[in-house]
């Protein structure tokens, strides 16, 4: 058996009157929501970068770029599912995914399972295989000025 790993990162502004959305769900009653091409879902994002790095297919801006007109305001669960997709061509499978969301407002842990619900069917694989967690960075930088929300992702794939 042949086991990958991945890191994948990103990173989104925050603004005032835009829907927030994060792990394929809508956050309610967020005051911001993250700048994009696509609906800049930055959970999703840096999932998609972890698989992607962990099988050697490059990142999710090679594969999707921002510059393309036909991702505009894109679902990032069709982003995932494709990213599946090429690894499933690739011959790999997920083992596990767990990801970090820093962000200071809205709190994240209120979401985390029904995100992971959404996720696991979006990937193919069981609720278990996910793991997020939320953190703040103490109103340290752009993430705790509230500019900004960031997100860190590993994957664990294997192929038989």
């Amino acid at each position: 058996m042949k086991i990958r790993v991945g890191l994948g990162y990103d990173v989104h502004q925050l603004e005032g009157g835009k829907k927030f959305f994060l792990g394929g769900i809508e956050i309610p009653a967020a005051e911001k929501g993250a700048v994009g091409h696509s609906d800049a879902d930055v959970l999703i994002h840096a999932i998609c970068d972890a698989l992607l790095g962990a099988a050697n297919l490059r990142d999710i801006g090679f594969h999707f770029p921002p510059t393309d007109p036909s991702y505009k305001g894109r679902d990032s669960k069709f982003f995932l599912e494709e990213v599946c997709k090429l690894l499933s061509e690739k011959g790999y499978s997920i083992s596990n995914i767990d990801a970090t969301v820093v962000l200071e407002a809205p709190k994240v842990n209120p979401h985390i399972e029904e995100m992971q619900k959404v996720l696991a069917v979006c990937m193919g694989v069981d609720q278990d295989d996910i793991s997020i967690k939320a953190t703040t960075s103490e109103k340290v930088g752009f993430v705790g000025r509230e500019e900004g929300v960031a997100c860190y992702a590993t994957a664990l794939i294997y192929k038989n």
